[in-house]
């Protein structure tokens, strides 16, 4: 063999090693591309932190992929959950912390990610006591403040190794703080246009709807809806003596007791000043006076404490109303109007009668 063959059969090894690499580094891009765009169209919060966790675990094949968020004031908890329904919890690797201070040593300076051996004492609070054997930390940046971790685990010591490149995490820490940023913000949106500011209660316009899924739903299920018109008694004066200020304190300890004895199951909101409505899908009237007579008992237990006054002591007056909507006639709008009305007229004569008591609507 002459050496031009030689050189060209070299150089013909060289030319498929380099189209090799090549389609491996697209094929690489590619996925890269998709796992970043399935983090940025994550539609809720829900499905943000099971791709963020058990999809990229998938996807970089690691044996565990957790988040850890500081959410001192518990509100990514309180979306996820008015997200989710009533019962349903964070998913088991996302974990919230008031602070970071005492999970993790590495959260001190967690400027660029962390690659290292996994320690049981330093990172059980972040993934658990598996035998991990190294590790990733990915800090999570708004408005460059560190607000929690994207973490990578593996049984390899030599996966995330120290002295490691760390580019390509950086960059996925960027992606996934920008997504939950996002996502949050329209969390928070959806949950303004259906939420009561000074309570957290539902407000008006979610009850209107709730009140048409909940008509349809008796409708083909055959069942009772009752109804539980709520109003403060003497509120009036609560604001006249006391200032507007301990109203709202009023207020809102008054949606803290009633919402104690509210079922999961049932609707509950705030339907204007010191008016309050609950419904109760698939419950007949006198189920209904018995919670009625609990949130009565709840409200007046013991008095509400003002700031710089003496302790107030506070009542309700409740209706209580109910219908089966697949005996009514009308359309659902017309059932449920005068479902409230209902109610409202039985908290009025509960109110006439001497307040502090609850009435059945006739």
């Amino acid at each position: 063999m002459s050496e031009s063959t030689a050189d060209l059969r070299k150089l013909r090894q060289q030319m498929r090693l380099m189209k090799e690499e090549a389609r491996l580094n697209e094929s690489l891009l590619r996925k890269s591309q998709q796992r970043e765009l399935d983090i940025l169209t994550a539609g809720n919060l829900r499905e943000l932190f099971k791709r963020l966790t058990r999809g990229l675990a998938d996807s970089f094949a690691v044996d565990q992929v957790t988040l850890v968020l500081c959410d001192p004031d518990h509100e990514i908890r309180h979306l996820l959950i008015a997200e989710g329904g009533a019962g349903k919890t964070a998913p088991t690797d996302v974990k919230f912390f008031d602070a970071l201070t005492g999970v993790a040593p590495q959260y001190a300076s967690l400027h660029r990610p962390w690659l290292g051996a996994y320690r049981t004492a330093d990172h059980q609070l972040v993934f658990g006591r598996d035998p991990y054997a190294s590790i990733a930390m990915i800090g999570l940046r708004r408005q460059d403040k560190l607000i929690g971790s994207l973490n990578l685990a593996s049984r390899d010591p030599d996966r995330y190794r120290r002295g490691l490149a760390s580019d390509f995490l950086a960059h996925l820490g960027v992606i996934a703080s920008f997504a939950l940023e996002n996502t949050v913000n329209r969390a928070r949106l959806l949950r303004s246009g259906f939420t009561d500011v000074l309570t957290g209660w539902h407000n008006r316009r979610y009850l209107q709807l709730r009140l048409a899924e909940e008509l349809s739903r008796a409708r083909r299920e055959k069942t009772s809806l009752s109804c539980l018109f709520l109003d403060l008694d003497h509120f009036k004066r609560v604001n006249d003596e006391h200032g507007h200020h301990a109203g709202d304190i009023v207020l809102a300890e008054c949606a803290h007791r009633i919402d104690a004895e509210v079922r999961s199951s049932d609707v509950a909101a705030r339907y204007g000043g010191e008016e309050f409505v609950i419904l109760l899908p698939a419950t007949e009237v006198d189920d209904a006076m018995l919670l009625a007579e609990r949130i009565r008992e709840a409200v007046s237990a013991t008095p509400i404490a003002l700031p710089d006054d003496e302790p107030l002591q506070v009542t309700v007056s409740i209706g209580v109303a109910g219908l089966r909507p697949a005996d009514e006639e009308g359309d659902n709008k017309s059932v449920g109007e005068r479902l409230l009305k209902m109610a409202d007229l039985a908290m009025y004569s509960a109110k006439s009668s001497g307040r502090d008591r609850v009435a059945q609507a006739e």
